[in-house]
């Protein structure tokens, strides 16, 4: 059995509270099952990520067998076109419980994939960058994102017309402390911009210091040349709780806003991100998992002041059911979550809507299951309806359309 899923399915088995390897690798999963799947094919992947171009084809990039991989399909997820390879043989590739190739298409249906490898045996990791000019048949020879020392991952990207923006957590400010005798506390929040369709990257700046070093980052657009990032931060040096960031311009990153005083205080890695959304209106919306004295479990929270103050943090799931992996999306008729549940047999994604802009949901609803080791559930947007995009072991890759009667 490939050695993500065995990771996947052991996690499931883990207590939600309580012990730090639970803090660490809290993702749902299944029992494993005996089948060795190792080429570098989607039915072998562990990671898949989805986009759509302005032109509705849809784009997922993966990783199987140690290798990136590309495909598009013109019908939604029901075929998809032979694969291309990003990467040009095996890869140490960052499989971590936040890891995952990213793919991102810009206005003139350039397509640009990053992903990270492991570059020692301490997990430090280096992203590189791909771009395809020629509509996914070939990718171009895979560069480093950055030259900055220290690691760098969980990067991720958005499509701002015709640039792209990446963000990703870097630790070059920790090798100049160390070299200097100083304490550094987590990471830094790096970024930079690609004008050329993903040909070249700006040289990477640091938009906030003392962020947590291990959790995948959130990102969306509250208007052109303004990105918003929402990360786990590290506040106090010991309190890992969410933070966002508002861009005033591509070159200026905003004031740190706390997304909720969860008050998680640990020092190890809680492996799980937060997802970000931005509303037609402009409000924010934010999803998110904690361990804090606070508060415990998935939550929810929007905010209509630019995220300078959110709403109360509403939960979601069931606390007994293992609830993880919370996605939020915003379409023009409305808002979705998403996330995991577990019962000790089957995994559940579990979706609901709003129709308000976040002040009102509906009762949740199962949209898919499956009885095996799975990806995270992830939602997409063609511009005008939600679907969920979800690998798993047994079903393979199924891109589902969420209706608000389902």
């Amino acid at each position: 059995m490939n050695g993500m899923f065995r990771w996947l399915a052991l996690a499931a088995a883990l207590p939600w509270h309580g012990t730090a390897l639970a803090q660490m690798h809290h993702h749902g999963g299944a029992p494993e099952k005996s089948r060795s799947c190792t080429d570098a094919s989607l039915a072998c992947a562990t990671a898949v990520t989805p986009v759509f171009a302005a032109d509705g084809t849809l784009w997922i990039v993966w990783m199987a067998g140690d290798r990136i991989s590309v495909a598009r399909s013109s019908d939604l997820g029901k075929t998809f076109s032979p694969a291309s390879a990003v990467t040009p043989g095996p890869q140490q590739l960052d499989v971590g419980p936040d890891a995952r190739p990213k793919i991102a298409v810009d206005g003139q249906g350039r397509v640009v994939v990053t992903y990270t490898i492991f570059k020692d045996k301490r997990y430090n990791g280096e992203i590189f960058y791909s771009r395809s000019s020629d509509g996914g048949a070939t990718f171009a020879p895979p560069q480093p994102l950055t030259d900055g020392a220290g690691s760098q991952r969980f990067d991720a990207l958005a499509v701002d017309g015709e640039r792209i923006f990446a963000a990703w957590l870097d630790k070059r400010e920790v090798v100049a402390a160390k070299a200097e005798g100083r304490d550094y506390v987590g990471a830094a929040l790096a970024f930079a911009w690609s004008t050329d369709g993903g040909a070249t990257f700006s040289k990477a700046r640091i938009a906030q210091s003392n962020t947590c070093e291990c959790c995948r980052l959130g990102v969306a657009l509250a208007g052109p040349g303004r990105p918003v990032v929402i990360w786990r931060n590290a506040f106090g040096g010991t309190v890992r709780d969410h933070a966002v960031m508002t861009f005033a311009d591509p070159a200026t990153p905003g004031p740190v806003y706390r997304v909720s005083v969860d008050d998680w205080e640990t020092d190890v890695c809680p492996h799980h991100g937060p997802s970000l959304a931005v509303a037609a209106d402009g409000s924010y919306h934010a999803a998110w998992f904690t361990d804090g004295r606070a508060r415990q479990g998935l939550f929810y929270a929007r905010s209509t002041d630019g995220g300078r103050t959110f709403s109360a943090p509403m939960p979601l799931g069931a606390p007994d059911r293992q609830t993880s992996r919370p996605q939020v999306l915003a379409v023009p008729d409305g808002l979705w979550l998403a996330w995991k549940e577990f019962d000790g047999e089957r995994t559940t994604v579990m979706a609901e809507i709003s129709r308000d802009a976040g002040r009102t949901w509906t009762a949740p609803r199962p949209v898919a299951q499956t009885g095996d080791a799975s990806d995270h559930p992830l939602l997409v947007s063609d511009g005008r309806h939600a679907f969920l995009s979800w690998q798993t072991q047994n079903e393979g890759y199924r891109l589902l359309p969420l209706e608000d009667g389902q």
